[in-house]
């Protein structure tokens, strides 16, 4: 009895000390995974926060500006196991969960570059049509009408802006912006802008945008890459006075909660065709160069703006793709032709602009001739070029075999005026 006791009290201790254990890894593992969730698990996005914008919207008619990345997530009663209801978050696009669950009266929905559902290719002709979901007349701003006009705002009492951007001057969601709040200003009608992460919000860049080449891939006097969420860049072109005759449109951001500049953001869904994951994004604002050159950057790939390549390129390493036609990209660059270059998927994260992959590849065409004996580089750019850097200088500069770092200093003076008027904008650290 004695021995069976004794037997008991070590069992018991046994037990104990693999729950205690275990327990401790499981607190261990619990905390690990925490930290790493941190940021997403807080970070709330301003379509989320119903409670700051539905009231303002209630009574009134009201027409979005959206595209595929504008939803949000809502905590609802739903099924959460068979026959088990509880809450979860349930995903719905705004324009759905505004018209359909909160009867909020809209009237239109305007859409930006790539259309309402995201489907159309770079530059493509975005048209009018009526939405299948909500049969809502769906009017393009992308095209020959850019402006929303005085007729397409008739009636309308307020103006929901709610469109992820990638925080590069060329990327023409904050162009749409600009002409949006020009429209309502003229109109007097209120802009309520929902603000995103900026997932290349870390880091200030590049040549400030001259207004001698103003276009729709760059309106204002800011460096390629700004630093700022849509939310900030919004208050910084009103109060900049950049719309037309310096007028002032009656603006409310939506700001994030939990968000600062240096916030990891993971984008939930792709922005445009092209920008399939984070690490396109990413090297965007470095690669977006070659679009004004006679390099492909993937499109026509499963690897846009991760991979740079062409025919010419004397460095026939193991590296190649072939550009073909596909979804985003029905004429690609350098069709059915292997491409040879870099492969930069694996690439590590930028917190700066990266010219040296385009000093490469120039000073490659230097060394080739055509047919006619002139240097392939005579080629190597094209018009856009200088659209896409806001500036002459940086194609003079790369022709003059100026380095990288050469480059960069003469951007400084202009970098630094322009975090001085950044300032000024900002709601997040």
């Amino acid at each position: 009895m004695k021995n069976n006791f004794s037997y008991l009290i070590l069992f018991l201790c046994a037990v104990n000390f693999l729950f205690v254990a275990c327990a401790k890894q499981q607190k261990h593992t619990i905390k690990k995974t925490a930290t790493v969730n941190e940021v997403v698990k807080n970070l709330k996005i301003s379509a989320d926060r119903t409670g700051l914008y539905l009231s303002k919207l209630k009574g009134k008619n009201a027409a979005i500006v959206a595209n595929q990345t504008s939803v949000l997530s809502i905590l609802q009663r739903a099924e959460v196991a068979p026959n088990v209801m509880g809450s979860k978050l349930v995903q719905h696009h705004l324009v759905d969960y505004l018209h359909t669950y909160n009867n909020i009266n809209i009237k239109k929905v305007f859409a930006p570059e790539h259309g309402f559902r995201g489907k159309a290719d770079a530059g493509e002709t975005v048209v009018d049509g009526i939405d299948k979901k909500t049969q809502l007349p769906i009017i393009s701003l992308y095209g020959k009408n850019k402006k929303p006009s005085s007729e397409q705002l008739k009636n309308i009492d307020v103006v929901v802006f709610d469109i992820q951007d990638v925080g590069a001057r060329f990327y023409t969601y904050i162009s749409s912006l600009h002409y949006v709040m020009e429209a309502c200003a003229e109109q007097g009608i209120e802009v309520i802008l929902l603000d995103r992460p900026n997932p290349n919000g870390h880091y200030i860049d590049g040549s400030v945008l001259e207004t001698a080449h103003k276009s729709f891939v760059g309106m204002h006097p800011v460096p390629v890459v700004y630093g700022m969420t849509i939310g900030e860049y919004g208050q910084m072109i009103n109060g900049e006075k950049w719309l037309k005759n310096g007028i002032q449109c009656d603006l409310t951001v939506i700001p994030l909660e939990n968000y600062t500049h240096s916030t990891q953001y993971n984008l939930p869904i792709k922005p445009s065709p092209n920008l399939p994951n984070d690490k396109s994004i990413n090297l965007y604002p470095s690669l977006c160069f070659f679009e004004g050159t006679n390099v492909s950057v993937g499109r026509g790939t499963e690897k846009q703006f991760q991979i740079v390549g062409s025919p010419l390129f004397s460095l026939k390493n193991d590296f190649s793709f072939t550009p073909n036609p596909n979804f985003g990209s029905k004429y690609p660059k350098h069709k059915n032709k292997a491409c040879f270059g870099y492969n930069l998927t694996e690439n590590e994260h930028l917190n700066a602009l990266n010219l040296n992959w385009l000093l490469t590849f120039y000073k490659d065409y230097s060394s080739f001739k055509n047919a006619q004996g002139y240097p392939y580089k005579e080629s190597f750019f094209n018009a856009f070029f200088t659209k896409l850097a806001g500036t002459e200088k940086l194609q003079q500069q790369i022709k003059q075999g100026f380095t990288e770092e050469e480059i960069k200093a003469t951007w400084k003076n202009d970098l630094d005026n322009f975090k001085v008027i950044r300032a000024k904008y900002l709601i997040y650290k």
